[in-house]
């Protein structure tokens, strides 16, 4: 019996590079690499080319490789090719205002979400190239083709000609989600000129061979690869606890939100992934193990010991402003407290309460206005280590909650887009399902603990400083 051929995915992140090499057969890992990015919010792309020649060994042994990572990074070229200046990583803040500015411009947040399926905020391209257009006019001037962190290593790694996939496309704020199509007077306006975009590749095209002699895959955003990396499904909703919290799932429709609270993002395979993204998340169980002076094992015991409810402790949760809803400037807010409730244990579960109310709040936005219909959630990320948010979640968020065991699942979704574009077949090989743990609601009944956190969020201070 023949061996099954190797696959290697990769996942090109903010904070570095990772790499798994797989059977293309079933998905089963045979080796894994990683090697360290640069910190910081700008960083030149050959920084991540170094990072991954530290892991080619295990590159080498693929039949097939492809590459997902970070969405919505800047890497201006000039016309010889060359990087003009470090990228503008999605985590760069700087281009906020030319996001309003752009809005405004170009026909309001519904006309955005109706053209682009998203209305752009910072992260998105089409805002850093405004920024260059407005801070750097020289490097705005000498660009003459925009890609994506994903397309760039592609490229380097032997793409035929700059190609990049609908998932990452439709993360930049110029390419349609709804006629997969580009929108070059939306790029034209932030740049001030006319830019070449790489070609959009068809779902799971070869689009090159490495040096090596490997077939190489179009490639995808970070949240794309995820979503092929666990396999999901039409009513599977990923709800993701890191830093940030993320909160996204396969649709058959595009979205188009124009209170910009969805993002309207296309998927690997030639659906659609609306997302939505909360500021805060994980660091929420960091900062009440800060003010419990618990370490996060005993935080999570302690919010188990509560009622639930936590004896009427309210927490808003908007530790470093919000996102969604859009309150950057806002403030927590732990309310309800008497002598009679002001307990370790009842500030413990009012935290982990008020994570999972602010996630289920993201899973409505996506049902409201992403088509999706939620059947069951998969709980992904550091947060979901916590048997506190294991326990309360499905009560929460309304539905069965399945943990998948932790895993590169950004890179595994690349290894399953790389051994797709090996076998040349109409959809991606059908790997099993990664192992996980199932979790369904006790007899709590969640709504109470909702109606409370909604009567906070809605009646507390919008800005630092201001009074309701």
């Amino acid at each position: 019996m023949a061996e099954s051929p190797l696959v290697a995915g990769v996942d090109s992140s903010t904070q570095s590079t990772k790499a798994v090499l797989c059977r293309a057969a079933d998905g089963a890992v045979v080796a894994e690499a990683s090697a360290p990015h640069p910190d910081g919010t700008e960083c030149h792309p050959d920084h991540w080319w170094d990072a991954l020649q530290r892991v080619r060994e295990l590159l080498g042994r693929a039949d097939a490789v492809a590459v997902a990572a970070q969405q919505h990074g800047m890497v201006a070229l000039d016309g010889a090719g060359r990087v003009v200046r470090p990228a503008l990583l999605w985590n760069d803040t700087r281009s906020a205002p030319q996001a309003r500015a752009l809005v405004e411009e170009s026909g309001g947040p519904r006309r955005w979400a109706e053209r682009t399926g998203s209305v752009p905020l910072a992260s998105f391209t089409v805002a850093k190239l405004r920024w260059m257009a407005e801070h750097e006019p020289d490097n705005a001037r000498r660009t003459e083709r925009v890609m994506l962190p994903h397309d760039w290593l592609t490229l380097r790694l032997g793409a035929r000609e700059p190609v990049t996939d609908r998932g990452d496309a439709s993360g930049t704020g110029y390419w349609s989600p709804a006629t997969g199509a580009y929108l070059p007077d939306l790029l034209r306006t932030a740049l001030g000129h006319d830019a070449e975009p790489p070609r959009v590749a068809a779902p799971g095209e070869r689009v090159g061979e490495t040096a090596w002699g490997a077939a190489l895959g179009s490639g995808t955003g970070d949240n794309m690869g995820a979503a092929l990396g666990l396999g999901l499904e039409p009513g599977d909703v990923v709800v993701s606890i890191g830093t940030s919290g993320t909160v996204f799932a396969v649709a058959d429709e595009p979205a188009a939100d124009p209170s910009g609270l969805v993002a309207g993002f296309a998927d690997a395979t030639g659906r659609f992934l609306p997302l939505v993204c909360t500021l805060n998340a994980a660091r929420v169980l960091s900062a009440a193990a800060a003010m419990t002076g618990a370490a996060l094992d005993e935080l999570s015991a302690l919010a188990l010991a509560a009622e639930p409810g936590s004896g009427g402790v309210t927490l808003l949760p908007y530790l470093d402003g919000e996102r969604t809803p859009d309150r950057p400037d806002a403030t927590g807010v732990l309310a309800g407290l008497t002598t009679s409730n002001a307990r370790r244990e009842n500030v413990a579960r009012a935290a982990v309460e008020a994570l999972l109310c602010s996630l289920a709040d993201a899973v409505d936005h996506l049902a409201a206005q992403g088509g999706v219909r939620p059947r069951r959630t998969l709980l992904i990320g550091g947060g979901a280590r916590s048997a506190a948010v294991r326990a309360l979640a499905p009560a929460i968020l309304g539905t069965p909650v399945t943990v998948p065991e932790p895993a590169e699942y950004v890179a595994l979704g690349a290894a399953r887009q790389a051994a797709w574009a090996l076998a040349g077949t109409p959809g991606p090989p059908a790997w099993p399902a990664p192992p996980a743990t199932e979790h369904t609601a006790d007899a709590t009944d969640a709504t109470e603990i909702r109606e409370r956190y909604a009567a906070l969020r809605d009646t507390a201070p919008q800005t630092r400083g201001s009074t309701p």
